[in-house]
């Protein structure tokens, strides 16, 4: 017999590019200070409340943004979800569609 654990779900309320080039997602409510753990170069940002990935070498901010959710799936068990009301800050209309286009992909 398999014991199917329930996910939580908090809602992505902001997602944007830094100062820095690096792509960061702030949830609605949870925290992820120990997401280093999961060892997927995802860093968990006290300050701004957000997780957020290296300045992007070989992988694009699509794939950062599938690694931050896995990471936080992964590590904590929590499904990050963007909503109606995410806002996108610094990223190009081209950018949000791609990312858009991965929201299935993590369910």
């Amino acid at each position: 017999m398999q014991i199917v654990k329930h996910m939580k779900t908090d809602y992505i309320a902001e997602i944007g590019i830094d100062e820095m080039q690096r792509l960061y997602i702030c949830p609605a409510h949870e925290t992820f200070p120990h997401i280093y753990r999961a060892a997927m170069e995802v860093n968990w940002d006290e300050k701004r409340k957000c997780l957020r990935s290296p300045k992007p070498r070989e992988w694009s901010y699509v794939q950062w943004y599938v690694q931050i959710v896995d990471a936080a799936r992964d590590e904590y068990g929590i499904k990050l979800s963007l909503s109606p009301d995410t806002r996108w800050v610094n990223i190009a209309q081209d950018l949000t569609e791609a990312i858009l286009q991965t929201k299935g992909k993590n369910a």
